[in-house]
């Protein structure tokens, strides 16, 4: 839970950047915080801000120093942070729900049943689990619009491997710390492999070549083996079968 004589705190990242911590772990509350900042960031338009983004509890904003002071940023900040409790913001507008066809587990996910295992559930109950669950893109990274999505239920707190899959193919579905990812591409990973999409998260030479966002939400549709074999022939979209929807 957030502590509220250590956050928010504002730390200069380099010379020419800010970070605004909502905490030091991951919870839904401090994720929400650093989406809704992002948010309100770009929404003030304030000249001398050239990028922001997140990642699982922080909002980056990075800046010009020779057109925004450091010390004018910081008090623009300090001001916005006053303004509102963070920790309970709406979600930003503009989101997507995407419902993502997955194959899970046999071929496409080998590390399936030892991940199930280790929640606590046999197979069908964790693909229960697994297919039921809604679950936030709360941040990019390690590849090129790979998303990190969560938090799926306490039981799936189950940690990184102690040693690394070699490679795991790419729009692989893995699993580790309440967290579900897409790979990007091929990969080697401490995560547990557990299915297998045909979404393309990186799409060099679209118009939008990252197609998921921090705020988006994902939902999960079970397929074969062999659904999943005719998505990958025939998808010339990087959807890979997906649907998406507005979200208000």
């Amino acid at each position: 839970m957030p502590e509220p004589d250590r956050f928010p705190a504002i730390h200069d990242l380099g010379l020419c950047a800010k970070l605004v911590t909502f905490a030091d772990g991951l919870s839904e509350a401090a994720n929400r915080a650093a989406l809704a900042l992002r948010a309100a960031v770009e929404a003030e338009g304030w000249t001398g801000v050239e990028e922001t983004s997140i990642s699982l509890a922080s909002t980056v904003i990075r800046f010009d120093p020779l057109a925004l002071p450091h010390a004018e940023l910081e008090a623009r900040l300090a001001a916005l942070l006053a303004g509102r409790d963070w920790y309970a913001a709406p979600l930003p507008t503009g989101r997507t729900l995407w419902r993502i066809p997955v194959a899970l587990g046999g071929a496409h996910g080998p590390q399936w049943e030892e991940a199930a295992s280790l929640a606590g559930r046999d197979p069908e109950a964790a693909r229960a689990e697994i297919l039921s669950s809604r679950t936030r893109v709360l941040t990019l990274g390690f590849a090129p619009g790979q998303p990190y999505m969560g938090e799926l239920p306490p039981n799936w707190d189950i940690p990184r491997m102690t040693e690394l899959n070699p490679q795991v193919p790419g729009a692989s579905l893995v699993v580790a710390i309440r967290q579900l990812i897409i790979f990007a591409g091929p990969a080697p990973t401490g995560w547990r492999h557990i299915g297998q999409t045909a979404f393309q998260c990186f799409r060099p030479g679209a118009a939008a070549p990252i197609a998921l966002a921090p705020g988006d939400e994902v939902t999960w549709r079970e397929v074969s083996a062999e659904e999943l074999a005719e998505i990958q022939a025939e998808d010339r979209s990087g959807d890979g079968g997906a649907t998406r929807e507005a979200l208000p």
